[in-house]
């Protein structure tokens, strides 16, 4: 079954999508002691007992709440769980349940969802409900506090999270072009966003049309190889590439290399997660923040691409003249498209998934790590909030820098060449790389 195909969801296929979502979440925690669960390891990052109640609290309010007294605004969240009263540097201070009480919490509110399913409640007319909307959004919200999870994980301190990594990434192919690939977009009139209203979030929203000038953008994500070379040529030592915001930051956070990098015996070694190994050169680098994405286009004389040019690279069929919901096409993603879903624990070298191309030729587009782009976070011409403002609408502004196409730890449902991701610019704990952009 597509998550996206524009009509109503019935009950099974509810309780079957929210259900897969819930076993992600308790398989993720399942290895943590209860003090990794309740310790709150970074103030960047919630207690991952937040999370869980979070969860189920936002599943309450859309698919109880709101389909009940037909609201579609963000009244009901509220108190504790509320992302907004609660910060994430100050929810290590809550009075937080412990993993048990969240999972009696979550199970309750589930078979409340599936007693209004089997009441014949699924598709009662409503907006929410209209093309199976909420219950995708009650999915793909969980699907990101997953990712959440991880990013704090990868956090941890003292016994590192036990991965088991199910799904190994490929081996990088021989005969690839290289690292300093870059292929050309020919420029033109393009179509952007998406109409969609089956799981496309209203910041996707409205379809429309720019004009883009032609432009020149790497066929891969930075690498470590092409990363360290920057590093080698005293990119973190000097002001000339930096912008100023960039380089107030460099001399603050007193940083000389991506984030879970430490140099040992003259070599610089990566933690991914529960292991320590040699930067691999192959790989995407990891764990920078759009300073230092820009720091890098810069030293390389090019610069980082705006999200549109992003999408259009990722996305653009000239030949069929219109927009693909992915790379490769329409179909939905699945392990030998990309490396997205959690199971690999790891970024997977550059050039490994072939079918990961876009019609421009860009390899990795989705999956693997979060691209920064040049673009600050802000709604498209003809934007209309829905169904909450406090998802979209309070985060537009010059405050964000706009990421896309998803990393390892995504869920595929979280994910489309449509889909924004933000972040503050100085943000590093988040599974996030780039690729450069230059003119014609």
């Amino acid at each position: 079954m597509s998550l996206y195909q524009g009509s109503d969801l019935g009950a099974r296929e509810i309780a079957a999508l929210l259900a897969e979502a819930r076993a992600r979440t308790r398989a993720l925690v399942a290895p943590l002691a209860e003090a990794e669960l309740t310790t709150q390891h970074s103030p960047l990052m919630s207690p991952i007992v937040w999370d869980l109640g979070h969860i189920g609290h936002f599943e309450e309010v859309w698919l109880l709440e709101h389909l009940d007294t037909g609201g579609s605004g963000s009244e009901g969240l509220r108190g504790v769980y509320n992302p907004f009263e609660n910060p994430r540097s100050s929810r290590g201070e809550l009075q937080l349940p412990m993993r048990a009480e969240c999972y009696e919490y979550q199970d309750a509110v589930r078979d409340a969802v599936l007693a209004r399913l089997d009441a014949g409640k699924a598709n009662a007319g409503s907006q929410l409900q209209a093309h199976g909307f909420v219950y995708r959004m009650v999915a793909q919200h969980e699907y990101q506090h997953n990712e959440t999870i991880l990013q704090t994980l990868q956090l941890l301190s003292g016994r590192r999270y036990p991965t088991s990594s199910s799904v190994q990434v490929p081996d990088a192919p021989s005969g690839n072009p290289g690292d300093s690939s870059m292929v050309r977009f020919p420029g033109g009139h393009v179509s952007l966003g998406t109409d969609d209203r089956s799981a496309a979030y209203d910041n996707e929203r409205p379809c429309h049309s720019v004009d883009l000038a032609p432009f020149w953008i790497d066929a891969t994500p930075v690498t470590n190889r092409a990363y360290l070379r920057f590093m080698e040529e005293g990119g973190y030592d000097s002001s000339e590439h930096w912008s100023d915001a960039g380089w107030r930051w460099l001399q603050e956070a007193g940083v000389e290399a991506p984030m879970h990098w430490t140099r040992a015996g003259g070599r610089w070694i990566e933690r991914v997660m529960d292991r320590e190994r040699p930067v691999d050169p192959s790989r995407p680098v990891c764990h920078v923040c759009f300073h230092e994405a820009e720091a890098f286009a810069r030293w390389a004389d090019k610069r980082l691409p705006t999200e549109a040019e992003w999408e259009a690279a990722a996305c653009w069929s000239s030949e069929q003249g219109r927009q693909l919901r992915y790379p490769w096409g329409d179909a939905d993603p699945t392990a030998v498209h990309a490396n997205l879903d959690v199971l690999t624990f790891d970024t997977a070298p550059a050039w490994a998934y072939p079918l990961n191309v876009s019609p421009t030729g860009c390899y990795g587009m989705i999956g693997d790590v979060w691209e920064w782009t040049s673009s600050d976070f802000v709604a498209y011409p003809g934007y209309e909030t829905f169904p909450y403002k406090e998802y979209s609408e309070v985060f537009f502004g010059d405050e964000y820098k706009v990421l896309r196409g998803g990393s390892w730890a995504t869920r595929p449902g979280a994910i489309r060449g449509t889909f924004r991701n933000w972040d503050y610019p100085i943000r590093r704990q988040i599974f996030s790389g780039f690729r450069c952009a230059r003119d014609d």
